[in-house]
């Protein structure tokens, strides 16, 4: 029984990585159940035995690409915390590391774009946990002027934004600096002006939170005499 497995795993593993050279070096058209199993070294029927179909293997193929470089990204991500790099330069590179993958991957990126796929891929979840750590990092330095979600929102939509652009304009005809012009226009929605103090510098971001503390009007009158009290408390620790 684990010879039968592993053999199933061998054979799957072979196949998406043919599909996949055959996806990214010629596109959709060119991976056919033929190409893809001269390449993998598998007869045909295996390809419908593991995928069903066509359609099956080229999302199986998409997860495939897209996990091993979410799984990069977010080793990135860990060691740009541990190392204290500044997470505006994270999140820059973060937002070029994407748009640099869209374009060497059109098909990927497009397959994986669509709404209802988007929905429901493992690894498109897994790179919304990537940008969240990255957008976590900057609300922690005070530099956030927006909600975290919100500024997930801006920063996925500006991306996805940009990436189908610069894939539907011919190459010769592509403006080099609109990544970087869309991602400043993010920048301006969701930060505030460059702290004046220490990011670190925890008594300062609670003395600012406790001035605006009073005129949170989302929450209740006695919500806000809560929060405003676990303020004093902590200021008075200091």
């Amino acid at each position: 029984m684990d010879d039968a497995l592993d053999t199933r795993r061998s054979s799957r593993a072979r196949i998406i990585e043919a599909a996949a050279q055959l996806l990214k070096e010629q596109g959709p058209t060119a991976v056919t159940t033929r190409a893809v199993a001269i390449g993998a070294g598998v007869q045909p029927p295996a390809i419908y035995r593991l995928f069903g179909d066509k359609d099956g293997l080229l999302e199986a193929v998409a997860e495939h690409v897209m996990t091993t470089y979410v799984e990069a990204k977010a080793g990135i991500v860990d060691a740009a915390a541990a190392d204290g790099i500044d997470p505006l330069d994270d999140l820059r590179a973060g937002w070029q590391t994407q748009r640099e993958f869209g374009l060497a991957n059109p098909d990927i990126f497009r397959l994986l774009s669509e709404p209802g796929r988007v929905l429901t891929s493992p690894s498109a979840a897994a790179g919304r946990r990537v940008l969240e750590k990255r957008i976590r990092r900057v609300a922690e330095s005070g530099r956030l002027r927006v909600s975290e979600q919100r500024a997930m929102g801006l920063v996925q939509a500006g991306g996805v934004g940009t990436i189908q652009t610069l894939l539907a304009t011919p190459p010769e005809q592509r403006d080099p600096g609109l990544g970087e012009a869309m991602f400043e226009a993010v920048l301006a929605q969701i930060l505030t002006d460059p702290p004046a103090r220490d990011p670190d510098d925890t008594l300062a971001a609670t003395v600012a939170f406790r001035a605006i503390a009073p005129s949170l009007t989302a929450l209740s009158a006695s919500e806000r005499h809560l929060l405003t009290e676990w303020l004093d408390r902590a200021l008075a620790a200091e």
